[in-house]
């Protein structure tokens, strides 16, 4: 009966919380309601947007994952999930994901933080005239990019008949467009530029006073970046391998065009174009999604800790 009663008294509190903010929310008459009042005014075409176009699509997703009949909502069943797990096919395929995103993420971190630093540091001329052209692979879709390594690379590309003309070999031999090379240039040709801008945001906070200090002290330029600068870009390279490994978790364009490994986003795009098992994509597409969202999470409060250290 007492515990009855706690519930009831739960409710009816909550109850009364509720009605309390939408009379808040309609009708304010302190500083603080007007202030809730404007912050949920501005957050309402997000929420509007997340609602529709992802906490819908979502849990829609989600029940299909569970359908015992691929062409509709019916029954219950763990048949999808259990297959992604002892399925060697759908585990290579995961191996391959993860292996890829993590090469081109080191890779991109390595080419862009050297960059950033020049850029930062150094009054180059044409700074400006650079970064246009550095951050121009921003505006262009994942396609766009693999038709460029097509052209650089392919068996008429550029620098293929280049090579083939110095060493004498045939132009077919040397292309590598639609190979694992050529489809890590394309994914470099992407996530540079986004790892590059995020990191230039940091530079911009770095202590300079700090590393005059060092180089003052006789520390190398080496040593100076590594006990003095690289400590406070920590926070933005944290977040620059979340954003690029993120991205290339989630490349489709660029992966469709040039085929050359089987990854987790086009083996999708085969369950619902070829088989039209929309369960089984349904039951990839959770786990993708489930795996980025916690990857996101322990990313982000692990920065949070640098940041507040």
């Amino acid at each position: 009966m007492a515990a009855g009663a706690d519930a009831d008294v739960s409710e009816a509190r909550i109850g009364e919380r509720f009605r309390w903010a939408v009379s808040s929310l309609r009708s304010p008459t302190t500083e603080r309601q007007r202030e809730l009042r404007r912050v949920v005014a501005l957050c309402f075409p997000f929420l509007a947007l997340l609602t529709f176009s992802g906490i819908f699509p979502l849990t829609e997703m989600f029940r299909i994952s569970f359908s015992e009949s691929r062409l509709t909502t019916e029954g219950f069943t763990l048949e999808y999930y259990s297959q992604l797990v002892t399925d060697p096919y759908y585990r290579t395929i995961a191996v391959n994901t993860l292996w890829f995103a993590a090469a081109t993420t080191v890779a991109s971190i390595a080419v862009a933080v050297p960059v950033a630093h020049s850029l930062e540091k150094y009054d180059l001329p044409g700074k400006s005239v650079i970064l246009t052209v550095l951050s121009f692979p921003n505006s262009l879709p994942g396609i766009v990019a693999a038709f460029m390594i097509i052209v650089l690379f392919g068996n008429t590309g550029i620098v293929t008949n280049f090579i083939a003309a110095l060493s004498g070999q045939s132009p077919i031999d040397l292309a590598m467009a639609t190979s694992v090379v050529g489809l890590f240039f394309a994914y470099l040709y992407s996530m540079i530029p986004r790892a590059l801008l995020l990191l230039r945001g940091t530079y911009a906070e770095v202590n300079t006073d700090a590393e005059e200090a060092a180089r003052s002290l006789g520390a190398s330029p080496l040593r100076t970046f590594w006990y003095v600068t690289l400590p406070q870009i920590k926070p933005g390279l944290i977040g620059a391998c979340i954003l690029v490994f993120r991205t290339a978790l989630a490349i489709f364009g660029t992966i469709l065009i040039l085929k050359s490994l089987l990854v987790w986003t086009l083996q999708i795009d085969r369950e619902i174009a070829q088989g039209f098992n929309i369960a089984q994509a349904s039951a990839m597409a959770t786990v993708w999604f489930a795996f980025v969202f916690l990857f996101t999470l322990l990313a982000l409060r692990y920065t949070s800790a640098e940041v507040s250290i």
